[in-house]
């Protein structure tokens, strides 16, 4: 991931010293989130959006008249809220993100109108699970692995490591590079690992899905 980000900014050094409009930015902004699947039972989860948050840069490259290749790299944080019983459960996520997007910018006014698109391909660093009923709560790290064993406890919450899916985006850009735009993220990956410690073949999934709206600029 850091691989093709550094090759995507060498690309954008070159390209600039040639005159093209090769940019960068930094932007940043909220996050609605939410873990959507299905229970070992085949029932979709009934879980809550939360709120989370996104950093990060990326750059810009000219790939055709108004169409750009854009990449990236940000910090996002995802999860969900379930309230369902006496017990409710917050699942906090933490991911290093590079987004893949291609970007048409129209000139509208006096800036640009944008509509992005593109995969996206993350990794989990850290991740905490808290539990609240009545006046108790209690708060436990979120483990990341491909599979569990069936020795592992029971009170830990794990989660694949690995997540890719799509993004999409549209938004407008001022012309002295100030821009807005609202996210629409969708998982494609089942984040959820195989549990050795349940019998059969009924295994619940679980997706990462969300909104956003970022805040950033251009130079």
């Amino acid at each position: 991931m850091i691989l093709i980000f550094l090759l995507s900014g060498s690309m954008a050094f070159a390209q600039g010293l040639d005159g093209s409009k090769t940019s960068f930015a930094i932007l940043g902004g909220v996050n609605l989130q939410n873990l959507n699947g299905k229970d070992a039972g085949d029932d979709k989860l009934e879980n809550d959006m939360i709120i989370g948050f996104h950093a990060g840069v990326n750059v810009q490259l000219p790939v055709a008249p108004q169409f750009y290749f854009q990449p990236g790299l940000m910090f996002s944080t995802k999860g969900a809220e379930n309230t369902e019983g006496v017990l409710s459960g917050t699942y906090n996520l933490s991911y290093v993100e590079l987004p893949l997007n291609f970007v048409y910018k129209a000139p509208v006014g006096n800036g640009y109108f944008m509509l992005g698109f593109g995969p996206y391909v993350a990794y989990g660093i850290g991740g905490k699970a808290t539990y609240e009923g009545g006046a108790a709560s209690v708060e436990t790290d979120i483990e990341f692995k491909n599979e569990v064993d069936s020795g592992d406890p029971l009170t830990t919450v794990y989660i694949k490591p690995f997540d890719a899916g799509a993004n999409l985006f549209f938004g407008y850009e001022l012309p002295a590079g100030l821009f807005l735009q609202l996210n629409t993220q969708l998982g494609l990956i089942d984040i959820n690992p195989k549990d050795n410690r349940i019998t059969g073949d009924n295994q619940s999934t679980l997706r990462n899905t969300g909104y956003g709206l970022s805040l950033g600029f251009r130079f």
